[in-house]
């Protein structure tokens, strides 16, 4: 990968990335969990390992005011218009204590970059979202582009549908959709889990 075809400025109409823009997102699940997820996009950037500049996408969820998740996420695009996912560093918060067993970087201990949505979506395409072998392995799958969804910031249509996996979780499955212009607008955990993630609110 060559650091000189890639740029912070992400404008992929299923992913796009202005700085400033702000999703509202509303997490719940059958067992009664309710979060408030806000992501973010920074005027920052970080270089990566390999030499990558990539813009920082900050992401806060919180639950019951208090916030449980925090991430920095890193992302660049390429020019043919493929959006790069190169990690995170993230700390989660439960009963008093901190993990940050969820973050990795590109280009460090065996890290890859991956692809976290193409310039050009085709059904039964599939990719690697990321790479940090035992930890980050999440895998995705085209399915549709012309779905309707409907979530409290409206309803949608020509929504492309993506199925997530991994071979960490193998009973675990989600379905994705991304509205353009948009982004993610819903996501539903249909197998390993019932956790549902909608757009409340978006602006850039």
């Amino acid at each position: 990968m060559n650091p000189a075809d890639l740029t912070t400025e992400i404008d992929n109409p299923y992913f796009p990335l202005p700085v400033g823009a702000r999703w509202v997102v509303r997490v719940t699940d059958s067992e009664g969990l309710e979060q408030r997820q806000v992501i973010t996009v920074t005027d920052q950037t970080k270089r990566i390992a390999d030499g990558v500049e990539a813009r920082v996408v900050h992401d806060v969820v919180r639950e019951d005011g208090k916030p449980v998740e925090i991430t920095d996420d890193w992302y660049a695009q390429d020019s043919q218009g493929n959006v790069w996912y190169f990690g995170e560093d993230t700390v989660s918060f439960e009963e008093g204590k901190k993990d940050t067993s969820g973050s990795f970087e590109a280009g460090v201990n065996g890290a890859d970059a991956g692809v976290i949505m193409p310039a050009q979506p085709e059904i039964g395409m599939t990719y690697r979202e990321e790479y940090y072998a035992g930890h980050a392995e999440d895998r995705s799958k085209v399915l549709s582009l012309d779905e309707q969804a409907e979530v409290p910031f409206g309803h949608f249509t020509d929504v492309l549908l993506i199925k997530d996996y991994t071979p960490i979780e193998p009973d675990v499955l989600e379905y994705k959709l991304y509205a353009k212009g948009i982004g993610q607008v819903l996501a539903q955990t249909v197998s390993g889990g019932s956790e549902r993630e909608e757009l409340v609110s978006y602006k850039h």
